[in-house]
């Protein structure tokens, strides 16, 4: 029997939940996989029900979310492509790392721990969050024109309006700040991979040359971090700001990452 993937989980990324994979969902089900969009714990209900009650987004931690994803994966008859989106890039890179997957995709990815490429445009984007060390315990959300500038610089006004009210919802301050201390405090944090991990599934990062919020030089260092054997690659998508997910030509992107997954699948 053959053993190529046939099941596709996507983790979705802070400021927005499953919903923001929605058009890849219909996409690779189309193409007979299976596709699993876990969210984070508590992260079950609907993006309105979110942002009404923001202390379910407070409430969540980095290893409480891994927990949750390694638990749905370990449950698959195969190991899946894994594809991450923002923080789901971070969330993906951590999973590989701890043995699960055969193949991964970062898209527009957080930085795991090591990776101190700072662009301006994403100390601009970040800045809602990182300007108050109050906001550590607190979950913030994104003002139309932040997340205009940080996910959707490229759309036109409509589209930004529409994604906004579809799919933003406050983020963790805490996971936040704890990404930009991690590379400050002693120890292995949250967002730790073994960057010379030969037994690691291949990574693809896939980058939006137009993200402010995670910029191609973020997911150019991350990949650089790699000393192991392990495939890892990177490739930049000009044009595509940071909710590339569901920018007009997002098609050609998930199509070339699902090839690329199944040609590296280990």
């Amino acid at each position: 029997m053959s053993e190529t993937p046939d099941t596709i989980v996507l983790v979705h990324g802070f400021w927005v939940t499953p919903r923001s994979w929605e058009n890849w969902i219909a996409h690779y089900e189309r193409k007979g996989y299976r596709v699993l969009a876990p969210a984070y714990p508590g992260f079950e209900v609907e993006v309105e029900a979110l942002n009404a009650d923001p202390d379910i987004v407070t409430a969540v931690t980095v290893p409480a979310i891994i927990e949750k994803l390694e638990t749905e994966i370990k449950a698959l008859p195969r190991p899946p492509i894994i594809m991450g989106h923002s923080a789901g890039g971070a969330f993906t890179q951590i999973l590989l790392d701890h043995g699960y997957g055969a193949a991964g995709v970062a898209m527009n990815s957080a930085p795991t721990e090591g990776v101190k490429v700072v662009p301006l445009s994403q100390v601009k984007s970040t800045f809602p969050v990182l300007r108050s060390p109050a906001n550590r315990h607190k979950s913030v959300g994104l003002s139309l024109a932040e997340w205009k500038y940080a996910f959707v610089n490229t759309f036109t006004d409509e589209a930004a309006q529409h994604l906004y009210d579809r799919y933003h919802v406050p983020a963790n301050g805490g996971i936040l700040w704890g990404s930009v201390l991690a590379n400050f405090q002693p120890g292995h944090q949250d967002t730790w991979v073994n960057y010379h991990n030969d037994d690691r599934a291949p990574l693809l990062f896939i980058s939006g040359g137009e993200d402010h919020l995670m910029p191609p030089a973020v997911q150019q260092s991350n990949a650089k971090h790699y000393k192991s054997n392990a495939v890892t690659e990177q490739v930049t998508y000009d044009g595509f700001a940071h909710l590339l997910p569901a920018q007009e030509g997002w098609e050609q992107i998930a199509d070339f990452a699902l090839d690329w997954a199944l040609r590296h699948a280990r």
